[in-house]
């Protein structure tokens, strides 16, 4: 039988707070399968489980889902225990099932999650991006001067005008990851995955820059209904494939040749219709030996081209160029000094004893754990991707640790 993986990260509430000893039961089928104790950065031991084999998710059919689901209980002293149900496994992925425990609250004494199928899967989901989405009142709304990558967005789960449905507060990558990882198949290629993230991400930018929902009153970015934006699923599972691709490109977006604005990509599952991706035809060109960009203009136009937007100020320093053993600058000293913080959430990071801006050994070290703990190639290289996961974090600890001595 086919393998998957699974690796699962266990947090209280935020990710600058992983939680250590935190137990975890798989089932499958009330079968307990496997248990785990969490480490000291608040992660499993990578996880083996049976599932179907990849061809199921290599063609559009309905017959045999592509991918085998789990149920997750997790437990720690002092913590609302969670049960998740749905936890997908696809054929050699490695999936990664982040869950945020709670303190307990004396009305619950336990949470139970649901993660829904893939849209591709799910026969009874509705297309995606369909027409509703279109600009097509006399409404302009409010444009932005530039394109800004955000720390984090607003996302409102169900139709705009359901006030009653909730609003959550997704650091932007993570959403990337989650509405990809909701609707398209891991097992894809990789150019194809590349060409459908940086779809998403164009959307979701779109929204963004125009302030779509903000300029009608809402105060949200953005829904988790497809009939008006892309899949969000709420502690959706994140799968490793996707989750590299995003962590590389999140800062590009398709426009339109010199115009400033992200595209407001649209795409189905399956369709002819000029101006939208097909997802199932995105992956057949995909097959064919297709590149991202070619897959795009096949869609989008010839006119188009990938641009960078501004990462959020919140970054207290920005990319400038890959760090590496045997480098010796400010920036190597900075480095050192923030793994260093992070360290004070993540203990299963080396210390770098004595920082003084000459990348050796140990800070090559230090990275490559870095690099393993949040799900990064380990290089032991400070790329691009690195960099910015690694200041993300440093954001998310600076704000945990200044709201703790305010």
């Amino acid at each position: 039988m086919a393998k998957g993986y699974l690796v699962v990260n266990v947090y209280n509430d935020t990710i600058a707070n992983p939680i250590k000893n935190a137990k975890i039961k798989i089932y499958k089928d009330d079968v307990l399968l496997n248990e785990q104790l969490t480490n000291e950065d608040g992660q499993t031991n990578l996880i083996s489980l049976d599932t179907v084999d990849k061809n199921f998710s290599l063609e559009d059919q309905h017959e045999i889902r592509p991918y085998e689901t789990y149920e997750l209980v997790v437990e720690a002293l002092g913590l609302t225990p969670t049960k998740i149900d749905g936890v997908q496994i696809f054929d050699n992925i490695t999936s990664i099932q982040n869950v945020y425990l709670t303190s307990i609250d004396e009305n619950d004494s336990s949470e139970n999650i649901i993660i829904p199928p893939n849209i591709l899967w799910e026969p009874t989901s509705p297309n995606n991006i369909t027409s509703t989405t279109e600009n097509t009142n006399d409404e302009t709304p409010y444009v932005l001067n530039k394109v800004i990558i955000p720390e984090n967005i607003i996302v409102h789960d169900g139709i705009p005008s359901n006030t009653s449905a909730s609003n959550y507060t997704v650091p932007f990558t993570d959403y990337i990851k989650n509405v990809a990882s909701s609707e398209i198949y891991s097992t894809w290629p990789t150019e194809t995955l590349k060409a459908n993230i940086l779809a998403i991400i164009s959307f979701t930018l779109n929204r963004i820059f125009t302030e779509w929902y903000p300029s009608k009153g809402y105060n949200f970015t953005i829904t988790s209904t497809t009939s008006y934006d892309q899949k969000y699923t709420r502690n959706g599972t994140i799968f490793l494939p996707i989750s590299k691709i995003v962590d590389e490109i999140f800062d590009n977006y398709i426009r339109q040749g010199f115009r400033v604005e992200p595209l407001l990509a649209h795409y189905k599952s399956k369709t002819d219709e000029p101006g939208n991706l097909s997802q199932w035809g995105s992956k057949e060109l995909g097959d064919k030996g297709y590149n991202y960009l070619e897959i795009l203009k096949y869609y989008y136009g010839n006119n188009i081209n990938i641009a960078e937007g501004t990462v959020t100020d919140e970054y207290p320093y920005a990319f400038t160029t890959n760090l590496k053993k045997g480098d010796c600058s400010k920036n190597v000293y900075i480095l050192q000094n923030t793994l260093n913080y992070i360290r004070s959430s993540y203990p299963g990071i080396p210390v770098i004893e004595n920082p003084s801006g000459y990348f050796n050994d140990v800070t090559e070290n230090t990275v490559k754990v870095f690099q393993k703990v949040f799900n990064l190639p380990q290089t032991g290289i400070v790329d691009y991707a690195t960099w910015y996961k690694i200041s993300y974090i440093f954001v998310a600890v600076s704000k945990m640790t200044n709201s703790i001595y305010q």
